[in-house]
């Protein structure tokens, strides 16, 4: 005899999860540092490495102090008992006090820079500097490209040095030099940082005008200024007959489209589908 026929599972057709897109705007502009002369490069990188070694300036790090301490106080017993040790033996090496303590050499230089990337960063908010050098070298390249922005809106000028890390760190006494930047008080680098300026190629962002390269701006502003108190003046009918015309020193400004991309996270990954909760009973 023929089998009987089987009912259809009562179980629904499982239904995948959409993907998840998220649309995002692109950025049009490309945001790069000017490109420095192999004779600027080598300029800076030696006026500053003489400057550093004349000054004197150099971070010490006591490590054998550090290493020893936490030893002594796990072997004794008494807290006290081992801080007057530490102190005896330390007045019998060094009686005179000859011994370098751990930190900054000439801490008045060390004020007049800042040194790294978060510090550079601060001084350039609150105006701070006169000079900004970053190293080639630094990975992501997106760690130090807001700078581009904040040292053309403080007017300051900065550029990407090569090597300047592997330069000037050892002379320091520090393991790496990511951006290094002169501040305004700064008394003892004078001299390098009028003759490194100079050198020093102009940075370029599209929405922020650079103002070392038009000194006149200043004149600009005030005609733009009488310009628009006139156009106050006048009443909105005559706005309407005659258009306003740009001047001969305005450039109009281009707007770029912008594109929109999508973000689909992981394309490539397999989604499996969820488990029916409810068990078909039998």
């Amino acid at each position: 005899m023929a089998a009987a026929p089987q009912a259809p599972g009562r179980g629904s057709i499982r239904k995948t999860r959409p993907l998840t897109v998220k649309t995002s705007l692109n950025n049009p502009y490309t945001i790069r540092w000017s490109p420095l002369e192999r004779e600027d490069m080598h300029f800076i990188l030696q006026t500053l490495e003489d400057r550093f070694q004349s000054v004197g300036l150099q971070k010490v790090e006591d490590k054998k102090r550090k290493k020893k301490q936490p030893l002594l106080k796990k072997q004794s017993k008494d807290k006290c008992r081992v801080d007057v040790d530490l102190s005896e033996a330390l007045k019998e090496k060094n009686p005179e006090g000859s011994q370098q303590a751990s930190g900054w050499t000439p801490v008045h230089v060390r004020k007049q820079l800042a040194i790294g990337i978060n510090e550079v960063t601060r001084a350039l908010e609150r105006n701070e500097l006169l000079l900004v050098l970053v190293c080639k070298s630094v990975k992501p390249a997106i760690i130090t490209s807001h700078l581009i922005q904040l040292s053309l809106s403080r007017t300051v000028p900065a550029c990407q040095v090569p090597r300047l890390s592997e330069r000037i760190a050892p002379v320091i006494g520090l393991k790496c030099v990511l951006a290094l930047g002169f501040k305004k008080n700064t008394t003892a680098f004078v001299d390098e940082v009028k003759a490194i300026i100079p050198r020093v190629p102009s940075l370029s962002v599209p929405w922020l005008q650079d103002s070392l390269e038009d000194p006149r701006d200043s004149l600009e502003t005030e005609s733009l200024e009488s310009q628009d108190k006139e156009i106050l003046e006048t009443s909105f009918e005559d706005l309407s007959k005659h258009k306003r015309k740009p001047t001969e020193g305005q450039q109009a400004v281009v707007l770029q489209p912008l594109k929109i991309k999508k973000l689909i996270p992981n394309p490539n990954k397999i989604r499996k589908p969820p488990k029916n909760k409810k068990t078909t009973s039998k």
